[in-house]
């Protein structure tokens, strides 16, 4: 059952996060920033995780808590999902075009958090969003998930397209880090013997 459940309760955010390894990309989420919830649409939607996220948060003050604390308990959410990791495939990559935006990532379902990001956004607000929180919920993501991420954008002029075709070729990459590995269905993808 490759499933799990988060929820997370701060002074500034309260959190639901329920996600599905093995779904078909349904997404239901509603954290209170528009563009946000787009952008985990395309998470779900292209990774086939299925994600239902809740977010009430401090947003007369920004949306920074909002943003950073959905990417923790999705990272949480992941880590509880994966379980010992039997059987992943445990490395994924894209390279994602959108329009005049390609985005290159690969990643490590390793343990091991570490974030590269290689991406400018040319402007410092897509409609009401701060772009700089696009970063933001990656590192999170990457930190409480265990993921060695690296994200690179390769083109684009339109930090709405460079954004979402980041969200997007993580997406992809994690779909394929995720799956089950039919060659190897009861081994730990590693020399170790755990991750």
């Amino acid at each position: 059952m490759r499933q799990a459940t988060i929820s997370r309760q701060t002074a500034e955010t309260a959190i639901s996060v329920e996600i599905n390894l093995d779904g078909s990309g349904t997404y239901d989420n509603k954290t209170g920033v528009g563009f946000f919830d787009h952008m985990l649409d395309q998470l779900s939607r292209h990774s086939l995780i299925d994600m239902t996220v809740r977010c009430d948060g401090d947003l007369h003050i920004d949306d920074h808590h909002t943003v950073e604390d959905v990417g923790i308990a999705l990272g949480q959410a992941m880590v509880s999902a994966l379980g010992d990791k039997r059987g992943i495939r445990r490395y994924g990559d894209c390279l994602l075009a959108m329009d005049d935006a390609l985005v290159r990532t690969a990643l490590d379902l390793s343990g091991r958090p570490f974030l590269v990001w290689n991406v400018d956004l040319p402007t410092q607000k897509i409609g009401t969003f701060d772009c700089e929180l696009v970063r933001e919920f990656f590192q999170a993501l990457s930190t409480h998930g265990g993921i060695t991420l690296h994200v690179d954008a390769l083109h684009g002029i339109n930090s709405h397209h460079i954004a979402e075709a980041a969200f997007k070729s993580v997406a992809r990459a994690l779909r394929e880090a995720v799956e089950p590995d039919p060659r190897k269905a009861d081994a730990i993808p590693s020399t170790k013997g755990m991750l």
